[in-house]
């Protein structure tokens, strides 16, 4: 389960969940994203999440916005 909190106040698993259902990915989730890593060393768990987006982008399962 993920517990890390990003800068936001949400938890990275209500993040993807919240782009997984919408199937986009805005700019500010991006750099939320970028900031946790940045600002911790996330767990396994978290970075397979995150592969797991990064997949579904590249698919064109996830749109990414300006």
């Amino acid at each position: 389960m993920f517990t890390s909190t990003t800068p936001s106040g949400i938890t990275l698993s209500e993040l993807a969940a919240r782009v997984w259902h919408s199937g986009k990915i805005s700019s500010q989730d991006r750099q939320v994203l970028r900031s946790l890593f940045l600002n911790h060393l996330p767990s396994e768990e978290e970075i397979a999440a995150v592969d797991r987006l990064l997949h579904a982008i590249r698919r064109g399962w996830i749109t990414m916005l300006e």
